[in-house]
């Protein structure tokens, strides 16, 4: 059963108006732009349109299969090379998207492990249940990384970050419905070998080096390393210790000083080695292999709402309710992990800590076949295990606690067939892609703010996936192109059930899933549509429709045997047009685009589901399905500007809107006389979509001499207000903030030496990443503080 509403008429006005504001500016700085570039050259020479070389440096991206200008790239990229990640002081992945337009990505509190929150133009996903598809891709070197978990890269040792907006259905591919976050690594010969360390606020220490080698004539190696440690600044608290006599005890005397652990910790350490095979002949052959341990005390959360009598959370007796006598401050909490009569949570894994090891090899092969026509093919097998626990009330009471072991492997092959023919006139790629890929999720769970006693989990999760693609490029003429792309996918999953006691015996309520198995499978083609228009040297514009999904899956949290259901895929088209320029001999380069995107069967998780609840009074349900289709519309614009040597300035402003169009009944019920709203509602907005975010650099490197230069840099980005859950409350608002950050840097006159002194969080910003909202289950709601002002020395020798 679906409902059919408008929204507010005076909010579609004002979106509207300003995505009409926003096309029109477009349109406008295209016409005048391409009116005065064509009076400049058209009065210097009369053979044709010849811009003057750009002051700017070139960017190569490979978003379409082969490596093209940025400039000249159809497409809505942030490109991001290995020099501005350094001079913005960026070194884990969700600190690029401050200045990527209509981007958030945002590492997870406690209560999802190690895993990234990642949104582009409001299409995404935050749950890391490997029941789940990412919305959003992400690849490093090129090989597709299945699960948001495992997917807080660090930016070690890279040669550029490509962030490419909008469905990618027929480029990237696997759910890259929101876009594609791509990180490229330098390889063996393509950059110097160097040692940097780094001290910073609350013992940061930072070790990072590449060292780039020969081993034959035709053999090249290269191996990188990163170590990084820092303190936490989110103090978990002993409650009993500082509130002697309340009723709750404490776990260290009174005389200490009360300190259970310091969350929000840093303990990480990478390497990635490279070899490279290439005798100047038709084949190039790469193998990658790279390890990640991450071990550390969980991100920290903190205490927004506590509002719970039942007395069954409480394990002490006595009059101790949960309330706001938990909420602790801006940087710390109560949590303890303790778990009567349990005693402790598994000893498989210590209170409030995530462990996380990763690993992966990959094979890449390039056979040039002459005249054009090349043949790659990308091989990658990957593996992780983590464990991490969770205190969900962040309090010395029992409400919601978990202990989580889950494992992951995958192996994939991907081989492309890039060719040309008629004189460069037709470009060309065919493609094939396979995935096998299990997850083990096994989790211990004890949810007393739901009546539930505690129960075991051990649920493998399999899925395959296989497509087959063609993308191809006519060059009509030398200005005008057109651009297509068509994508076959067939995948399928299964999610099988394990619910025990602790012990292994039956459980009293869930027994009736244990043993089931849910089964998932679908097959969908997406296309890609483009035409592109070079009408100078220094401008091009293009339109395009291109069409991307999501996966489905299976219920991972069913409370009976008849919530085992399958959902289907997210589906979204997007038509969009956009300008690409060059412009005052090569000084000012704008990009710009308006998209409008139609949403469809979005996966929403419905709070009321009668036909899948078996009891006549109702129960418990938690089910993911297509739930609501929306519209989206937004502008995005980027510039980098070089007004006079030296001077840098650089900015970025995107403006969204998302419009629900219809929601099923059984994911939200309007309110209706003395009835209550439930669930999504139309007016709202999906999880990490802020309609605004801007942001602006500006560097000056200053000659010294014979002393080198010295760099000044200074950035500010700005995020609007956004919501945490589908659906959006004031318990889960995460409001809008503007950061700043400040960075000097010395080069010697020769480039070996480096050093850097930054501030980050420059004016001490209270802010939120992310927030966790179970106000309406459990009680409680929790976010995860950004990091405090820090600052830090870096020292760097190239060599």
């Amino acid at each position: 059963m679906r409902r059919s509403e408008k929204s507010s008429p005076s909010s579609d006005r004002k979106a509207s108006k300003a995505i009409r504001t926003g096309a029109i500016a477009v349109t406008a700085f295209l016409m005048a732009s391409t009116s005065a570039l064509a009076i400049e050259v058209g009065s210097g020479n009369s053979s044709g349109a010849t811009a003057a070389p750009s002051a700017l440096p070139e960017v190569t991206v490979t978003a379409q299969f082969r490596s093209q200008n940025l400039q000249n790239t159809p497409i809505a990229i942030t490109a991001i090379n290995s020099e501005m990640l350094d001079a913005r002081s960026e070194t884990s992945i969700y600190q690029v998207s401050a200045q990527a337009p209509s981007v958030t990505l945002k590492p997870q509190g406690a209560a999802f492990g190690a895993s990234l929150v990642a949104s582009i133009r409001g299409v995404g996903q935050y749950d890391f249940n490997p029941a789940l598809e990412p919305g959003v891709g992400l690849y490093v070197d090129d090989v597709y990384y299945a699960t948001l978990t495992g997917s807080i890269f660090d930016l070690l040792d890279l040669d550029r970050v490509e962030i490419l907006r909008g469905p990618q259905g027929t480029l990237a591919g696997r759910n890259s419905i929101g876009g594609a976050v791509k990180l490229y690594s330098k390889k063996p010969g393509e950059g110097d070998s160097y040692m940097s360390a780094t001290y910073g606020s609350r013992n940061r220490i930072d070790i990072r080096g590449s060292a780039d080698f020969k081993l034959t004539d035709t053999i090249g190696a290269r191996i990188s390393g990163v170590s990084k440690s820092q303190d936490g600044y989110i103090t978990r608290y002993d409650y009993g210790c500082l509130h002697p006599g309340e009723g709750i005890p404490a776990f260290k005397p009174s005389r200490t000083n009360c300190v259970l652990d310091k969350e929000s910790q840093v303990n990480y350490d990478g390497v990635r080695g490279m070899l490279r095979w290439d005798n100047d002949g038709p084949l190039d052959v790469t193998i990658i292999g790279d390890y990640t341990r991450d071990d550390r005390a969980v991100a920290g959360s903190v205490l927004t709402y506590a509002n719970n009598p039942n007395p069954a959370i409480n394990p002490f007796g006595g009059s101790v309710t949960y309330d706001n006598r938990f909420l602790c401050g801006p940087y710390c909490n109560y949590a303890t992990y303790y778990d009567p009569p349990q005693g402790t949570l598994p000893a498989n894994m210590a209170a409030g800590r995530v462990n996380f090891t990763g690993w992966g090899f990959s094979g890449h092969a390039n056979y040039d076949f002459g005249d054009g026509l090349q043949l790659q093919s990308i091989t990658a097998y990957r593996s992780y295990e983590e464990l991490f626990s969770n205190d969900d009330d962040g309090s010395p009471l029992t409400g919601s606690l978990g202990n989580n072991d889950l494992t992951f492997w995958s192996f994939s092959q991907e081989v492309r067939l890039n060719g040309q023919f008629a004189d460069n006139m037709i470009e060309y790629t065919l493609g094939g892609f396979y995935m096998k890929q299990k997850s083990v999720y096994a989790t211990f769970q004890d949810l007393r703010y739901a009546g539930l006693p505690p129960f075991q989990g051990d649920d493998p999760v399999k899925a395959n996936s296989k497509a087959g693609f063609v993308h191809a490029t006519f060059h009509a003429t030398d200005k005008l192109g057109f651009t297509g792309g068509l994508r076959y996918t067939d995948e399928s999953k299964s999610y099988t059930y394990t619910r025990l006691n602790p012990d292994g015996t039956p459980h009293p309520v869930l027994n009736a899933l244990n043993g089931v198995t849910g089964l998932y499978s679908k097959n969908r083609f997406d296309y890609r549509a483009n035409v592109q228009y070079q009408w100078t040297d220094n401008i091009m514009t293009y339109a395009q429709y291109a069409t991307g999904f999501k996966g489905g899956g299976i219920n991972p949290r069913p409370f009976f045997a008849t919530q085992v259901q399958p959902f289907g895929p997210e589906k979204l088209g997007t038509y969009e047009v956009g300008v690409k320029s060059d412009l005052f001999d090569g000084r000012m380069r704008v990009n710009a685009d308006v998209y409008y995107g139609l949403y469809k069967d979005i996966q929403l998780t419905a709070l009321t589901c009668p036909a899948f609840t078996p009891t006549p009074s109702g129960g418990p349900c938690a089910l993911p399905l297509n739930a609501g289709n929306a519209h989206t519309k937004g502008v995005e614009v980027e510039t980098t500007i070089e007004p006079v040597e030296n001077l840098e300035i650089d900015g970025s402003a995107s403006y969204m809107d998302f419009n629900y169009k219809f929601i099923s009944a059984q994911a939200g019920v309007p309110a209706s006389g003395a009835t209550a709203a439930r669930g999504v509602q139309l007016g709202m907005i999906t999880p990490y979509t802020p309609k605004w975010k801007l942001s602006g650099g500006i560097q000056y490197k200053v000659p010294v001499g014979d002393m080198g230069s010295v760099t000044p840099r200074f950035d500010v980005s700005y995020q609007g207000k956004m919501y945490s859950n589908a659906v959006n409350g004031p318990r889960n608002l995460i409001p809008s903030y503007a950061m700043a950050n400040a960075r000097v840097t010395w080069r010697d006159d020769e480039q070996n030496w480096q050093v850097s002194f930054e501030v980050t969080n420059l004016f001490d910003k209270y802010y939120y990443l992310s927030s966790f909202d179970l106000s309406g289950l459990s009680g409680t709601a929790s976010a995860a503080p950004g990091r405090p002002r820090e600052w830090a020395l870096t020292v760097k020798r190239s060599f």
